[in-house]
């Protein structure tokens, strides 16, 4: 079990209002994926809720990709070397971004809850700041996917359909 884990969570974006219960959620979430992942030190996480524009924005400042997207992840490591809080000695895994707008209109695609939603992009995220990677597709991908659906089953927020869509 991880020592301590500190989720920093900031509401960036004023257009839509965050449901009660979602900052726990997100909590949870991160807590499930190191347990998963048998990360045994203490973490810290920062997680952040945006709008279209500035998620826009740090896509392309940080990916040079001109568009918005639903999530960015800020890793602070590698290869399992992450920098220290000098302070409570807890690794700093990076920072999570998440455009709220987005998480909306996909939980209406894909026919589930904005909770559900929010709770998929937070561990895929954290999968990412602990050094997983989808981008090359394949097994990686495949992998990445299994470990996501394994997390969300285990919190109670198993998918009810295949949402999942391949990126252009």
């Amino acid at each position: 079990m991880a020592n301590k884990i500190k989720v920093v969570i900031s509401n960036d974006q004023k257009d839509i209002t965050i449901p009660t219960g979602i900052r726990l959620l997100i909590r949870r979430c991160c807590t499930a994926v190191l347990l998963h992942e048998n990360f045994e030190d203490s973490a810290e996480i920062s997680v952040r809720f945006v709008d279209e524009d500035e998620i826009h924005a740090l896509n392309l400042q940080y990916r040079n990709v001109d568009s918005s997207t639903d999530v960015l992840s800020f890793p602070l490591g590698e290869n399992g070397v992450y920098d220290i809080n000098p302070d409570t000695g807890a690794k700093l895994l990076g920072d999570i971004v998440i455009s709220v707008p987005r998480a909306v209109e996909q939980a209406e695609m894909y026919g589930h809850s904005l909770q559900r939603e929010i709770a998929f992009l937070t561990v895929h995220s954290l999968l990412h700041l602990l050094g997983y990677d989808h981008v090359n597709g394949g097994l990686e991908s495949v992998h990445m996917r299994e470990k996501e659906e394994q997390v969300l089953t285990q919190l109670g927020l198993k998918r009810n359909a295949s949402y999942y869509m391949e990126e252009e």
